[in-house]
């Protein structure tokens, strides 16, 4: 895939007066990373989960979006209790995280996938907290309601809090 150094477009745009454009330093490469996820049943109905991961954080991101680390534990509880033993009610905490570099290109002006606005001058880490149910409506079609309150979004500290709801629908055949 072709991705820029951040450091690199930067350095650039320092040099020559002009914008950061990530699009000049392009080139082919990797970005490497890893994550680790664990779940675990603590009854028949009841779960949990944790997941930690980390990638480079002087590549372009291409993935989801611009996140260098993150950490995230929550729990799910099948609606058996209720009677719908399809369902599922869910909370998570998540906390998100980039690099030096990442805030230095940002900061510049940089854009990433979904962040990126000319100005990253007091930068935290992205905290959230999610809830969601996922209701089955018809044997493999499902429907989610989900919840997410943001602290710091973005990374900026200047912003937020915001709320996010989302409506979800899977089917499989």
């Amino acid at each position: 895939m072709y991705m820029g150094l951040l450091n690199e477009a930067v350095q650039i745009a320092q040099a020559t007066g002009n914008s950061v454009d990530i699009a000049a330093v392009r080139q082919l490469r990797d970005r490497v990373g890893a994550d680790l996820n664990l779940e675990q049943g603590l009854t028949r109905d009841l779960g949990m989960f944790a997941r930690v991961g980390k990638s480079a954080g002087n590549v372009e991101a291409y993935e989801f979006t611009d996140i260098d680390r993150t950490v995230a534990a929550g729990l799910s509880l099948k609606g058996s209790y209720w009677a719908r033993a399809d369902d599922t009610v869910g909370l998570a905490g998540i906390v998100n995280g980039i690099s030096a570099a990442r805030e230095r290109f940002l900061n510049a002006g940089g854009l990433g996938i979904v962040v990126g606005d000319g100005q990253l001058p007091h930068a935290g880490p992205e905290q959230i907290i999610e809830t969601y149910y996922n209701a089955a409506v018809l044997g493999q079609a499902h429907i989610s309601l989900d919840y997410q309150f943001v602290k710091n979004p973005a990374y900026n500290r200047d912003r937020g809090p915001v709320s996010i709801i989302a409506v979800r629908f899977h089917a499989q055949f």
